[in-house]
């Protein structure tokens, strides 16, 4: 009722502030109040509103005044084109997939699972208990908070064959989401000007991340079972690259998963050329057909760089991540994170951890991995029966995502420009590969839009590749 009456007098005053000249003094609050039969309270909240969007200005001990409107003019921001200089790169400033759509468009574009597939009771309670600690008002330390770092280290560890020693929490490094643990690595692992090689198509992150660190990149192709591990040796040979960044579990934007061979194959030349493989494990809590298999697991002579993040299935407004690194490489990164961001706020950190340690977290899992199933099969039949020209090269064993090849000769541009014009926004491809596009491709997420709506976007994508 409050919030009625303070809409009333908002709309009844900025009437008759447009009414009158500036500088007329507004009637007082007790004026209002008898006027509008509301409280001293709420009007003073309407008038606070009107002074917050620059409607009127108070005097005190005279009054309330409508204030002038400033004339507008063109704000000349020439002189910094001089000032900055040209910039280092030409990266758009956001991605496809960052884009806010309108509620009425099937939004296949997003990066992100819907809220309804995420632990949202889980979630609340665990950020109001951690409200309530003592760790909402202090800082935690740089490395993270010990319990979380033994947490990520402990699921690595399950994945350690016999043999190998597992990683331990003092090897994690705490991190608020995996995009700035990419950064840290780049800089502190790679360096700017040097050789990193990477996947292609990989995680568009990956690829600004890299263009920000000044990194050099060396694309290498991969395919549903992973890259050809003779080409990742030759890359090593020809660059001298001390870095491979790569996504063998469920792989953004192809859904791939490596496989064992693979993984091994390329441990081991990682391991010939005294080299760091960089891997992004994004998916972990994302499986569908298959399991995550991380390679970090099999390393512990710190070859392998680890990132592991919660966004994606706890919340992505708990941005927390963790990198796995030993040796000097962690210090390094751990300086680097440091410098830029001295800390992770503990209270996401000890909101993360309270999830991710409830019971009811694996049962979320479970119940996580039949939706994505769910609305994976459901796309893919929609684009079948719908769009029967396109080609789904890869079925995706999990993640989120599924990777569409268009028709030879079709124009991604057009094609996503017509079908935004329809109601349906799409990913353009171009954004996943590092160099020039292998294809036509489009990103597609089946986690995000209602899956109801699913075999009506796969019919607009259908008749806008028809009509050409």
């Amino acid at each position: 009722m409050s919030q009625d009456s303070t809409e009333r007098i908002l709309t009844g005053l900025r009437a008759w502030i447009a009414a009158a000249p500036p500088g007329a003094q507004v009637p007082s609050n007790r004026a209002l109040t008898a006027e509008y039969g509301a409280s001293p309270v709420t009007v003073q909240k309407a008038m606070r509103q009107l002074a917050a969007l620059g409607l009127v200005e108070s005097r005190p001990g005279v009054g309330t005044f409508v204030r002038a409107a400033r004339t507008a003019r063109p704000v000349d921001y020439g002189w910094q084109t001089a000032a900055l200089g040209a910039p280092p790169n030409r990266t758009a400033a956001l991605s496809s997939t960052q884009r806010t759509a309108a509620p009425d468009v099937i939004g296949l574009h997003s990066g992100y699972p819907a809220v309804d597939l995420l632990p949202e009771r889980l979630v609340r309670q665990a950020l109001a208990r951690a409200a309530r600690t003592e760790i909402a008002l202090t800082r935690s330390p740089a490395a993270g908070l010990p319990a979380l770092q033994a947490w990520f280290a402990g699921e690595l560890a399950e994945a350690a064959p016999a043999g190998v020693t597992p990683a331990t929490g003092r090897d994690a490094l705490i991190i608020s989401g995996s995009q700035s643990g990419l950064s840290s690595i780049f800089r502190a692992v790679v360096g700017p000007g040097q050789p990193l090689l990477i996947e292609s198509p990989t995680y568009w992150g990956a690829l600004l991340a890299a263009e920000q660190a000044g990194v050099v990149l060396v694309p290498i192709p991969t395919g549903p079972q992973g890259p050809d591990p003779d080409d990742v040796e030759r890359a090593f040979a020809q660059t001298g690259a001390r870095a491979f960044y790569a996504q063998p579990t469920f792989a953004n934007p192809t859904g791939a998963q490596w496989a064992a061979e693979t993984s091994r194959a390329v441990l081991d030349t990682v391991r010939r050329h005294g080299a760091f493989l960089i891997e992004d494990d994004w998916a972990h809590d994302l499986a569908i057909d298959a399991e995550p298999r991380p390679i970090a697991a099999l390393d512990d002579d710190g070859h392998v760089v680890y990132l592991r993040s919660l966004t994606k299935s706890v919340s992505p407004a708990l941005r927390v991540a963790a990198v796995i690194a030993r040796g000097p490489a962690r210090e390094r990164i751990l300086a680097d994170r440091a410098a830029e961001s001295m800390y992770v706020s503990g209270l996401l950190q000890a909101a993360a951890l309270d999830v991710v340690t409830q019971p009811g977290w694996r049962t979320h899992l479970r119940g996580f991995r039949e939706q994505l199933r769910a609305r994976r099969d459901l796309l893919l039949s929609a684009l079948a029966a719908q769009a029967p020209e396109c080609v789904v090269e890869t079925v995706p064993a999990g993640g989120l995502n599924v990777w569409l090849r268009l028709p030879e000769g079709a124009e991604v541009s057009h094609v996503v420009r017509e079908c935004e014009l329809r109601g349906v926004i799409l990913a353009p491809g171009a954004e996943w590969f590092p160099a020039e596009p292998a294809g036509p491709y489009v990103r597609l997420n089946y986690a995000s839009a209602d899956p109801a709506r699913f075999a009506e976007a796969a019919g607009i994508l259908g008749s806008v590749l028809a009509e050409g």
